[in-house]
C-alpha cells in the first residue's frame, strides 16, 4: 500500500494534472493532520485510525482508478510529442540551455523520451544512410536472443564444442569449453583475431592467457561470434530477424532491410570467419528499441522480448571494478549481456536500473527506468587518421554525460 501510495505521490502512476492524483494529495494531508492531532490520546487516535485506513483505503481505490489507464504509452505509425513541455514538468530554458551544448558539440542527431512521448528533439532523426550504430549492434543482438533463448532454440549454456564452432586460426579445446554465456559476457577467454577492429592488441590478453568465464575482455571476436552462432541456430539472418521480430511489430519507420543485407555486414574474413553485423537505424527507430527495454519487452501487450530474458540481459555479469582495461573501471559502467550496466556504486540514483547501448563515434541508446526515459544520441561517422581527426567527429561517453545531466537539470532532477 505504500508503496502505491509513494508512486502516486511522485507521479509514477498517474500524472499530477489528474483529477484522482489531487484527491489523494488531500487524503494524505488529512491523514497526517489527524494523526498528529490525536497521536497523545489513545482513545481519539483508535478512533481516528480506522478512520485513517478509510482514508488510505480511498486513496488506494483512487490510485488504482487511475492506474487502470494505460501505464505506458507507445508510439504508432508516428512518434507523439509533448503539447506543453513545462506542464510535462520540463523546463523550456533548460531545454534551451541543452540545445546550446549539442549545437557546439558533434551531435548528428538526438532524442529523450519520457513516459512514451517527445520531449526534446535534435537535427536528423530520420537518417539512416551515412551513419551506423557500430557497437550498439551487440546490445540489438542480445534483444533479438530472447524470444530464441526461450523457445530453447538457442541454450546459453551450450559450448562452443557442442555448437560446432571453430575459425580460422582453430580454437583449442580450452577455449572450445567457453559457452555462449561467456561470449555474450565478454568472458570467453578466446583472443583470437576478429574479423574487423578487435580490443585484442598486444597490449591486451593473448591466447591462452585466462580460461573461460575468468575474465571480462570486451572482444569483438565474442561479438561476431555470437552472430554467427545466432543465425546458426535460429535458420535466419541478423537483419531479417530484426525485420520479423522488431521493425514489424514496433512499426519502424525508417529501417530498409535490403540495404542492411547488402552493405550490413563486413570485415576481413581471412582473420576470422565471423563477419561484424552492423546496422544503420534512425534515431526514432533506435527510440523505439530503447522503448521496448524500458518496458520490459511488451509492446502494446504483446510480448516481444520475455521479459525475464530482458532483466537477464542488463543485469550485472561483471561489476565494474572488474572491468578490463582499467579505463573501464574508471568509467563506473557495469556489463550484463552485451549491454553496459550502470553500476549504482559509482552513478546517482537518476542511472539506478540504467543501461546502455553504446558505440563507436558516441552512438548511444540509454534506457533509465527510475525516470520511464530513453535517450538515443547519434553521430556521423566519418573516415579519420588521427586522433585529431577523430575528436572532431566523436563524442565521448563524459561529453555525453553532460548532455544527459542538462536533460535532468530540466527536470529538477
Amino acid at each position: 500500500m505504500h508503496q502505491l501510495l509513494r508512486k502516486v505521490a511522485r507521479g509514477a502512476v498517474c500524472p499530477s494534472k489528474c483529477l484522482a492524483f489531487r484527491r489523494v494529495s488531500f487524503d494524505l494531508i488529512l491523514v497526517n493532520s489527524v494523526h498528529n492531532v490525536e497521536k497523545n490520546d489513545r482513545i481519539g487516535f483508535m478512533v481516528h485510525h480506522h478512520r485513517i485506513l478509510f482514508v488510505l483505503g480511498f486513496a488506494v481505490l483512487t490510485a488504482i482508478g487511475c492506474a487502470s489507464e494505460p501505464k505506458a504509452v507507445y508510439p504508432g505509425e508516428a512518434w507523439e510529442s509533448y503539447s506543453d513541455i513545462e506542464a510535462a514538468g520540463f523546463s523550456a530554458d533548460g531545454l534551451a540551455a541543452l540545445e546550446a551544448a549539442i549545437a557546439a558539440g558533434n551531435t548528428h542527431s538526438m532524442m529523450v523520451i519520457r513516459n512514451g512521448r517527445i520531449v526534446y528533439s535534435y537535427g536528423d532523426v530520420t537518417q539512416t544512410e551515412g551513419t551506423y550504430l557500430a557497437s550498439v549492434r551487440k546490445s540489438i543482438l542480445a534483444m533479438l536472443m530472447g524470444e530464441h533463448v526461450k523457445s530453447g532454440a538457442i541454450n546459453i549454456n551450450a559450448t562452443l564444442a557442442e555448437l560446432g564452432v571453430d575459425d580460422v586460426q582453430g580454437l583449442t579445446d580450452r577455449e572450445k569449453t567457453a559457452t555462449l554465456r561467456d561470449i555474450i559476457s565478454a568472458r570467453s577467454g578466446i583472443y583470437h583475431p576478429a574479423s574487423n577492429f578487435s580490443g585484442v592488441t598486444d597490449a591486451g590478453p593473448q591466447r591462452g592467457d585466462h580460461g573461460p568465464g575468468e575474465y571480462f575482455w570486451y572482444n569483438n571476436w565474442d561479438f561476431n561470434a555470437a552472430g554467427g552462432i545466432f543465425e546458426q541456430l535460429t535458420g535466419t539472418d541478423i537483419y531479417g530477424a530484426v525485420e520479423t521480430q522488431f521493425a514489424g511489430p514496433l512499426e519502424f519507420e525508417d529501417y530498409d532491410l535490403a540495404m542492411h543485407r547488402e552493405n550490413g555486414k563486413g570485415g576481413d574474413l581471412t582473420q576470422s570467419k565471423y563477419p561484424s553485423y552492423h546496422f544503420f537505424l534512425s534515431a526514432r527507430d533506435s527510440a523505439r528499441l530503447g522503448l521496448l527495454m524500458l518496458n520490459e519487452g511488451q509492446w502494446e501487450g504483446e510480448e516481444i522480448i520475455p521479459a525475464d530474458w530482458v532483466a537477464e540481459s542488463v543485469s550485472i555479469t561483471t561489476p565494474s571494478a572488474a572491468m578490463n582495461p582499467a579505463k573501464y573501471r574508471e568509467s563506473g559502467f557495469a556489463y550484463g549481456y552485451m549491454w553496459w550496466v550502470f553500476d549504482p556504486v559509482h552513478f546517482p540514483k537518476a542511472f539506478h536500473g540504467g543501461y546502455a547501448a553504446r558505440g563507436h563515434f558516441g552512438q548511444y541508446i540509454v534506457v533509465l527506468p527510475a525516470l520511464d526515459m530513453v535517450v538515443v544520441h547519434k553521430t556521423a561517422p566519418t573516415p579519420y587518421e588521427t586522433p585529431e581527426e577523430y575528436a572532431a567527429v566523436n563524442v565521448t561517453w563524459d561529453e555525453f554525460r553532460v548532455l544527459i545531466d542538462l536533460v535532468f537539470a530540466t527536470m529538477g532532477e
